[in-house]
């Protein structure tokens, strides 16, 4: 199989509301718009708001976003009223991370990744 591009596609209880979220307090571009659908840019994927879910998230289900400054970026979400779930902290396995919901409640991670976490190593020499 050769994967050519990839998204995730979230139904939401109300599209407007999320859409705005996205886009508005998550600060994400639009890529494209559809009836009844938005494509936002999601780093180096892709995240569709379209249609209408009517059962919400599963706890199952966490979008993973990477941010620079984890610290800075909670200040400003938490100026827009989100719903903090965990607060950043250090995690064993050497990333900080805080958790955050939708306005469905589906979980996202915020992620910084430090300079010397082997994520940004480069290991094709080792």
């Amino acid at each position: 199989m050769e994967v050519l591009n990839s998204r995730m596609i979230l139904r939401p209880g109300d599209h407007d509301r999320s859409v705005r979220f996205y886009r508005d307090v998550l600060g994400l571009a639009v890529c494209r718009e559809f009836p009844g659908g938005t494509v936002f840019f999601l780093g180096q994927g892709y995240l569709e708001v379209s249609g209408q879910g009517d059962q919400g998230p599963s706890p199952d289900q966490v979008l993973w976003l990477q941010v620079r400054d984890l610290r800075a970026t909670f200040d400003e979400l938490r100026e827009q009223a989100v719903t903090v779930l965990a607060e950043p902290e250090h995690k064993p396995w050497g990333l900080h991370e805080g958790w955050i919901a939708d306005p469905d409640g589906l979980r996202i991670v915020l992620v910084e990744v430090p300079a010397d976490h082997p994520i940004r190593r480069d290991t094709r020499g080792d």
